[in-house]
């Protein structure tokens, strides 16, 4: 298939990109990387000895530094639809994390212990067509909120992705109702021109 002018166009900014170049230098599977460190360095998510879960994880580069920062003493969960290449000190579980069945099997291997962190960068594929894609979008966060709620230790945190546009708001409000203080984080890796934000809930109430 030949390529469009806007598919070239994208293609070279990525190759150009410097979080590309810096991500590929660093050993780490995606840009990606670059929005948990600055968020986690500013808002200090994780710690070491903490249990994490990384949904939609694919390709993984969260769920890297995750697996760092926790140290051999915590825990990270990367659940996604496709496959992913095993990382260390990470716990991949491939399935649909809002389908009852495979969310039993998480449980299992969540054992007694609850999340203290639920990550989620998680983006629908794109239609071309912004008010669906909006709606995914939305969607999609209002899917890992809802798995947040059942697994996170009260008091424990979730960030996730959502794009600002119709919806937003309602979903902010259904976060502020979970969480003690919500705040809305742009990190630099967000590339300019995305309407991408993420949400960041701190203190799950009861």
């Amino acid at each position: 298939m030949k390529r469009t002018k806007t598919s070239k166009s994208w293609m070279t900014e990525h190759v150009n990109d410097p979080f590309v170049q810096r991500a590929k230098a660093e050993g780490l599977r995606a840009r990606a990387a670059y929005k948990l460190t600055e968020i986690d360095d500013k808002d200090k998510l994780l710690r070491p000895g903490m249990v994490v879960v990384d949904l939609g994880a694919a390709p993984g580069s969260w769920s890297q530094i995750a697996a760092t920062r926790v140290g051999e003493k915590g825990r990270v969960f990367a659940l996604d639809l496709l496959p992913m290449e095993p990382i260390r000190g990470v716990e991949f579980m491939q399935g649909d994390f809002h389908d009852e069945a495979f969310v039993v099997l998480f449980e299992a291997q969540l054992g007694s212990q609850s999340a203290d962190l639920v990550l989620s960068d998680i983006a629908p594929n794109i239609s071309g067509i912004p008010s669906v894609d909006q709606a995914r979008s939305i969607h999609l966060a209002e899917l890992a909120l809802d798995f947040a709620q059942r697994h996170l230790a009260q008091g424990g945190r979730f960030l996730v992705k959502v794009f600002q546009g119709q919806g937003f708001e309602e979903f902010r409000k259904e976060v502020e109702a979970s969480f003690k203080t919500v705040v809305v984080r742009k990190p630099q890796a967000s590339r300019g021109r995305s309407s991408e934000v993420y949400l960041l809930g701190s203190g799950k109430r009861i």
